[in-house]
């Protein structure tokens, strides 16, 4: 079973992005640092996306935004489908009550 570890503290990424800005290779900081230089790499081409200098994916608050209203979809999806339900349930018993009362 693979282990999960805790993602890395915003302090500790910001700093090895600010390594490899200096010029330092991602590979060398993975074999000073715990975190691997696939990781550090994602970590700088996330930073230069949020700093303007690549527009190759979301910005952090463009993914934060999209992940909340993803969410938000999903709610609504969810009380809609509870609305359909309630409104043919109602609209069965109207008619149910509606057939005995013509009846006398």
């Amino acid at each position: 079973m693979p282990k999960t570890r805790k993602p890395y503290p915003p302090e500790s990424r910001e700093q090895l992005v600010a390594l490899v800005h200096a010029g330092r290779t991602p590979e060398e900081l993975a074999r000073e640092f715990e975190p691997t230089a696939q990781s550090i790499s994602n970590w700088v081409a996330q930073a230069d996306r949020d700093a303007g200098r690549q527009t190759d994916g979301l910005t952090t608050a463009e993914r934060t935004e999209l992940t909340q209203l993803r969410r938000e979809n999903r709610q609504l999806k969810v009380e809609r489908e509870i609305l359909s339900k309630a409104a043919a349930w109602f609209a069965q018993e109207t008619t149910v009550n509606t057939t005995r009362s013509s009846g006398s």
